[in-house]
């Protein structure tokens, strides 16, 4: 259930949400912590919701001593009314038990708040590739039938490549070729329920390792800007990306020098 901070409630109708799939390295989340850094977005409410381990903690995004202070929650939603962009940030695990719950829960808000499409960021072990998917870009995307009338000529246009279906028994050619996302988490199922629910929805993924996946989240990041244009290129052709205060302790504090 979405609850606003505000009295009135925020609207959201014609907005684009993206929101992460808590997968391999947290590159999706991380992803979402700098564009909502860099878009400098306001907090307009937060999900409560029995599906995500509870957590709290101070603001991820504070840039003064006064907004340090604010706690923020498991799963929260940020607002650019200028982009019309939504943005939903997940913090802490999803309880297995609850997937689908959960799923049913997301899909029922982002029918009920009429957004425009839907972007998952999400991240896949990048160990168990198919040998079709070494070459190349490490990137890819899916997009339900619905987001495929919508931008699937953009994204055709941009070169993308999309998620290709797998055999589930390698070598053999008669099987059925499925959509498999090894540590996806709930990306398959998300994506799944969106073809069945008619969402204009689409995943965007970074096949990766456990590890310090802080550059996997610039190259997805990176790679939904030639999409979105959430913002613009410098003169190098760069993006410009603000870090959020709160990756200084990614790994942890540093190691005591009295240990020496």
């Amino acid at each position: 259930m979405f609850i606003p901070v505000e009295a009135t409630p925020p609207s959201f109708k014609g907005f684009t949400l993206i929101l992460p799939a808590i997968a391999v390295g947290n590159v999706a989340q991380l992803a979402v912590d700098l564009i909502v850094s860099t878009l400098s977005m306001k907090r307009v409410g937060y999900m409560h919701t029995d599906c995500l381990v509870p957590m709290v903690g101070p603001n991820p995004y504070a840039t003064s001593a006064e907004d340090a202070g604010e706690l923020h929650t498991t799963a929260e939603v940020y607002r650019d009314a200028e982009k019309k962009l939504a943005v939903l940030q997940i913090r802490s695990p999803l309880i297995q038990s609850r997937s689908r719950k959960f799923r049913k829960l997301l899909v029922s808000w982002i029918k009920a708040s009429e957004f425009s499409r839907t972007v998952v960021l999400s991240s896949s072990h990048a160990y168990q590739r198919d040998d079709q998917q070494l070459k190349g870009t490490p990137l890819r995307y899916l997009v339900t039938p619905a987001m495929r009338t919508a931008s699937g000529p953009a994204l055709a246009e941009l070169g993308w490549v999309e998620m290709e279906r797998l055999s589930p028994y390698p070598g053999l050619v008669e099987a059925e070729p499925r959509l498999s996302i090894p540590g996806g988490g709930v990306t398959k199922g998300l994506f799944t329920d969106g073809c069945q629910e008619e969402l204009c929805l689409a995943v965007v993924l970074v096949f990766c390792s456990e590890g310090d996946n802080v550059p996997d989240a610039f190259t997805l990041v990176n790679h939904l800007n030639e999409w979105l244009l959430l913002v613009d290129n410098d003169k190098r052709g760069a993006q410009k990306w603000k870090v959020p205060g709160s990756w200084r302790l990614l790994f942890g504090s540093s190691h005591p020098p009295s240990i020496f």
